[in-house]
């Protein structure tokens, strides 16, 4: 069934807590958006109007500060442009950061298909970053053009992973296309199994198509995905309170991200 998100969301007010579990080992947050200012003002402005509200207005800097001050050890930090043009700017602005926060590994970010794009991101990585973010939903891309192919074959060639929103949710009307049309993990199963050298990372542990996407993990060494979604620490409560044993845990919460992007951390 496709589910459109046609009104907002309501905001949940569960209460959070004010440090990481000492229980629990280092953590790691593999999904941290941080824009300019003018961007998250516009970004959050469309979740007010068409997806939930944002439980934290923060500006990058108070973002890594607000996490680091609460005991997660390192953080990655994602962008996306969404026209071209804009990633240069964006890849200059994720770069200061990285020079600013020793615990942030940052993503470049490019509009696939806009001109020089190869360059574009061969000075991210010259620049100190670490890898691409890309955003389906947001730059209305198909995983199989030919612009795509110039990506992953510069990812695979670097050695610099890969991470693209390409899970078919949140579906709005919004949104300049739709990701029903465009994104699903049949596609992505063809990149990864093309370039079986790519490190490919997709969010939201691909939502909707769960199962899918579980049973691509079962099959592939160089699909990932992540569990990010909502509130710093509400995952991470209910994560304290299960039963996976030490060594999950710490894969869980931070190897399997200082792995995935090369991280300096440990």
């Amino acid at each position: 069934m496709t589910a459109t998100l046609q009104n907002p969301l309501p905001a949940l007010h569960d209460r959070e807590g004010d440090h990481v579990s000492k229980f629990l080992p280092a953590v790691i947050d593999a999904h941290v958006h941080l824009f300019p200012d003018n961007l998250f003002a516009s970004i959050w402005q469309w979740f007010e109007k068409f997806g939930w509200p944002i439980r934290y207005r923060l500006k990058s800097p108070e973002a890594i500060e607000f996490l680091l001050s609460r005991g997660v050890s390192g953080i990655v930090g994602l962008h996306y442009a969404h026209r071209p043009g804009v990633a240069c700017e964006l890849n200059r602005y994720m770069a200061e950061l990285c020079r600013r926060y020793q615990e942030l590994t940052g993503m470049a970010t490019v509009f696939p298909g806009e001109e020089n794009a190869r360059q574009i991101l061969v000075e991210g990585f010259d620049s100190g970053l670490s890898g691409v973010k890309l955003h389906g939903h947001v730059q209305c891309f198909d995983m199989l053009c030919r612009a795509m192919h110039d990506i992953y074959s510069l990812c695979q060639e670097a050695g610099k992973p890969l991470i693209m929103h390409v899970g078919r949710e949140p579906k709005s009307p919004a949104y300049p296309c739709d990701p029903y049309a465009l994104c699903s993990a049949a596609s992505l199963e063809q990149v990864i199994r093309t370039y079986p050298d790519l490190r490919v990372c997709v969010p939201h542990l691909g939502a909707d198509e769960f199962d899918a996407y579980r049973h691509l993990l079962e099959k592939y060494d160089n699909l990932w995905l992540d569990t990010t979604m909502t509130a710093w620490d509400r995952e991470l409560r209910q994560i304290a309170n299960s039963d996976l044993s030490r060594d999950r845990l710490s894969k869980l919460l931070g190897q399997n991200a200082i792995d995935f992007y090369n991280m300096e951390h440990g």
